[in-house]
This record gives C-alpha cells, structure tokens and sequence, in this order.
C-alpha cells in the first residue's frame, strides 16, 4: 500500500504524511536506544590503533601539498542537531567556490548536482583524493564522531545543513547519522537526493542488531570493489 502511494503520489509533503505513520507506529527498541551506543563504542576502540597508523600514514600523503590532511564540515544529526563531521581531505583548498563557478559554467552539472548532491566527475578532487574516496577511506576519521556520539557506525548518510529544506522525510532526524548504511551499501551513485529518504525509513522500520551486523558486512564488499564516491 505504502509503495503504490509512494508511486502515485511522489510530492515531498506526502512524503512527511507517510514517513510520519512509520515513524509514530515504530516501538522503541532496547538495541535501538541503548545497544547500538555500545556496539558503536566497542568497535571504535576495538579498530582504533589500527585506523590510527591508516590515518598518520595518509595524512602525510596528503599534507604533501602544504594543506591540512584533514576537514570538517557541518552536518545535520540525531534531532536536527548540527555538528562537524571530520573526514580526510579530498578536495582542493578552495573547493566551495570552485563549485559554484563549475555548476554556473556547466549546465549538465548543475542538473545533476541539484538531482543527486553529487558529481561524478567532480573537478574539485584530488588524485589522492580520487583514491581513499574509492576505498572509502576518507570516511576514517568518522570513528571519532562515532566515539563522541555524533554518529553510528550505522545509519543515514550525514545531511548538510543546506540540504535539509530538500529532504522529505522524518526518520532521518530520529537517528544518528551514519559511516555506512543502507543508502551506502546500493544505488548510492544513481539515486537522487530526495530517495535517500526511502532508505532511511526503511532503516528505521528495520534497525536491529543483526541488521547492524549484515550492512557492516556488504560495506566490506562495497570497500573491496572500489564503488565508493
């Protein structure tokens, strides 16, 4: 029923009406509330030394050009609350600014920036960039978040601030962002902005220990096959 509706009536207010009977209908969880936390602690400090000498092996590579090897950017979390998402640089220094002069001189990419809030052929990266973005890899410096509570090591992917007018669902602001997730693990390069909405309520609908443990897994995969962006 949910999907035929969905189908018919793809507007973003229905979109807050059927979210809305997801959200208010689903029970809380013990594992939801409070196991998740401590799943997420325990890998964080179980990968860190590891992660540690990833980290100070790339952040060299990429200082190499005299810029910070790190970045940060705000992003929407669990209730609305904004908080800034540390990540490896990937990007040239200037890379807002280089955007806007891009899309404002490319058509085919403003049209699929303003569908999907990506690009596939993004001018802004670097070659070191191109590489850990692949593997996945810039995603490292997330576990921090994670241990601070900011985020999960699943859930939603992370939303900027200027994107939430754009998002036409509620289950996001339920849950802490994620490093993976379920929009990470499928169609996350040919899907728009607006479907990630879909996937986080169905996240939600579905969030259990074992789910936690099989989309930890597939991200393994997603990281082997390079098919990240």
């Amino acid at each position: 029923m949910t999907l035929n509706m969905r189908q018919v009536y793809p507007t973003a207010e229905f979109e807050r009406v059927v979210d809305s009977g997801h959200f208010s209908a689903k029970q809380s969880t013990v594992y939801r509330d409070v196991f998740k936390r401590v799943l997420d602690i325990a890998i964080v400090l179980l990968v860190a030394i590891p992660v540690m000498l990833v980290l100070a092996a790339l952040s060299i590579v990429i200082a190499m050009d005299g810029k910070s090897p790190f970045y940060t950017q705000e992003r929407v979390g669990k209730n609305g609350r904004i908080f800034r998402m540390w990540k490896l640089r990937s990007m040239v220094h200037n890379a807002d600014q280089m955007l806007e002069q891009y899309l404002d001189s490319n058509v085919a990419a403003r049209i699929e920036w303003d569908a999907t809030q990506k690009l596939k052929r993004d001018p802004r990266i670097t070659a070191i960039g191109q590489m850990i973005r692949k593997s996945s890899l810039d995603e490292l410096p997330q576990l921090f978040n994670v241990l601070r509570g900011d985020m999960s090591i699943v859930g939603p992917r992370p939303m900027m601030v200027d994107q939430r007018s754009m998002y036409p669902g509620l289950a996001y602001f339920a849950l802490r962002p994620g490093i993976t997730g379920y929009w990470q693990i499928s169609v996350r390069n040919e899907s728009n902005f607006a479907e990630r909405a879909n996937f986080d309520t169905k996240y939600f609908r579905e969030l259990t220990f074992v789910n936690d443990i099989d989309v930890m897994l597939r991200t393994f995969k997603v990281v082997l096959r390079g098919t990240g962006y």
